[in-house]
């Protein structure tokens, strides 16, 4: 082997484990509600401590006995990602159309509608066929 050479071990990266401020799934999913908002952002604190509305209880009850392979269909886009939610799917109204959504637990302290945007960006083409007097001497390929 000449000299200088180094050879390279293989490295087995592993993922590694969500904590939320330094607390595991596991740990999160035994905290009671009002302990748990203490870890959570200021908006997210504030939910939790003015209490859900009936249509966000509603939901949070729903998801709960909602088999997790079956997609859980909402308009309720204000409410918040919860630790018993992760491994759930919702499909959550953008206005037109239930985007379905797997939650992950990262998205604890988010708001669903988060993740289901309401607006697309739409891509505008070139001027078409009669836009203008100048475009009749576009291409028109």
């Amino acid at each position: 082997m000449p000299k200088g050479r180094r050879t390279k071990k293989a490295e087995v990266r592993r993922k590694r484990e969500f904590t939320l401020r330094g607390r595991t799934l596991e740990e999160l999913l035994a905290l009671p509600l009002p302990e748990l908002g203490k870890l959570l952002p200021a908006r997210a604190r504030r939910s939790i401590k003015r209490g859900f509305t009936d249509e966000q209880r509603s939901f949070l009850e729903k998801i709960l006995v909602q088999p997790k392979d079956q997609a859980l269909k909402t308009h309720v886009r204000d409410a918040l990602v919860l630790p018993q939610h992760v491994g759930h799917r919702v499909a959550v109204h953008t206005g037109k159309e239930f985007k379905e959504v797997e939650i992950r637990p990262e998205m604890i302290g988010h708001y669903y509608g988060e993740f289901a945007l309401t607006r697309r960006f739409e891509k505008h083409s070139g001027p078409g066929v009669g836009a203008t007097r100048s475009s009749k001497f576009m291409p028109l390929k």
